[in-house]
């Protein structure tokens, strides 16, 4: 084999996208994965690829809309290097307005005109207009929320995508703990902000636990739902995503218990179209927060040829693609384009 120039650390979706941006530069590439592709946070069921609110504007935001704007090409290249699926659909999101909650709905829907530069809407229409499309969203205000940059992914298949696209492209994925060679990227989910906080001797961040559930039930054509914190999640194998718990503490890392039926519960009371589909799967993983709680970017502090790509927390799989290229500038070339949000100053 030849000697890689870069060694990432993780197949989860910040690994797998990095491999593929610096494989497609021309560089040799090794994934190094002793559990399983996606074994952390990656590797659930949820799926969803949904803004910030439009308002209050910041850098940080701005890139994620640039993200989700270039969302579906950049999947639409994945599938068309692997021949898989990735499971990408931007189908939009519906969320009730609360009651008393018009006002500032409205005055968010007028914000993402100016913000959201065309691309996408977000539109305050009575629940009646949007019932015959949906899932049957309770919304005790009569108005809902329809925004059209929502859109959702499956995570498994992205993943199985990429890591075939990666093989396509020359990379290797080692499921060997093997030692590292050449540049070297730390993509370990929240062990690894764990690790980098040991090696530090600060805290840079931690793991947030959540839980899903998986439900027989198709709804292929319509928006997925956010209410009450909670999402629900229509995607295109017939399957229904239902997540998910924020536990800043917890005893196992992919246990599920009784939270994780609450979050049934609470769907079918929001949805209650939903009652009867069968549950086909309950998963719990650990998804990797910094403490700025964006995605944490650069040079590992003090260890040269080490850099740290991280941080994915709830918006992994929507920011992954955009956060890839710049990472490669760093690791191939030198050249530092991250944005201050994402960099260790920003912790």
């Amino acid at each position: 084999m030849t000697m890689p120039d870069v060694t990432i650390m993780g197949a989860g979706v910040f690994g797998l996208t990095l491999a593929l941006a610096c494989l497609e530069r021309g560089a040799q590439v090794q994934v190094i994965e002793p559990r399983s592709l996606g074994a952390g946070s990656s590797g659930g069921l949820v799926g969803a690829l949904a803004p910030h609110v439009p308002e209050n504007w910041n850098a940080k935001k701005a890139f994620q809309f640039n993200a989700l704007r270039m969302a579906a090409d950049y999947w639409a290249r994945v599938e068309a290097l692997s021949g898989i699926d990735p499971g990408y659909a931007r189908g939009g999101r519906l969320q009730p307005v609360p009651e008393s909650g018009l006002e500032l709905a409205l005055a968010r829907s007028a914000q993402a005109a100016q913000l959201w530069q065309g691309f996408a809407e977000w539109r305050v229409l009575p629940a009646a207009d949007v019932a015959a499309r949906g899932l049957g969203l309770q919304a005790p205000s009569g108005w809902v929320i329809h925004d059209t940059l929502s859109a959702r992914l499956h995570p498994r298949q992205a993943g199985q995508a990429l890591a075939t696209a990666i093989a396509q492209l020359g990379g290797t994925l080692v499921r060997e703990a093997t030692q590292p060679a050449g540049r070297t990227v730390w993509a370990t989910g929240y062990e690894g902000l764990e690790a980098l906080s040991t090696a530090l001797g600060r805290k840079v961040g931690d793991g947030v636990k959540g839980q899903s559930l998986l439900l027989r039930h198709a709804a292929l054509e319509t928006p997925q739902i956010f209410a009450d914190g909670l999402h629900i999640v229509p995607h295109g194998d017939g399957t229904i995503a239902i997540g998910s718990t924020s536990e800043r503490s917890f005893d196992t890392p992919d246990g599920v218990d009784a939270q994780c039926e609450l979050l049934h519960l609470r769907a079918l009371q929001i949805c209650p179209s939903l009652e009867g589909a069968p549950v086909i799967e309950r998963w719990a993983g650990v998804r990797p927060r910094a403490r700025s709680r964006a995605p944490l970017l650069g040079e590992w502090p003090g260890r040269e040829k080490h850099y740290v790509f991280n941080g994915g927390f709830k918006i992994g799989f929507a920011m992954a693609p955009a956060l890839a290229p710049l990472m490669a500038d760093l690791v191939l070339e030198d050249r530092n384009c991250i944005p201050p949000e994402f960099g260790f100053g920003a912790l």
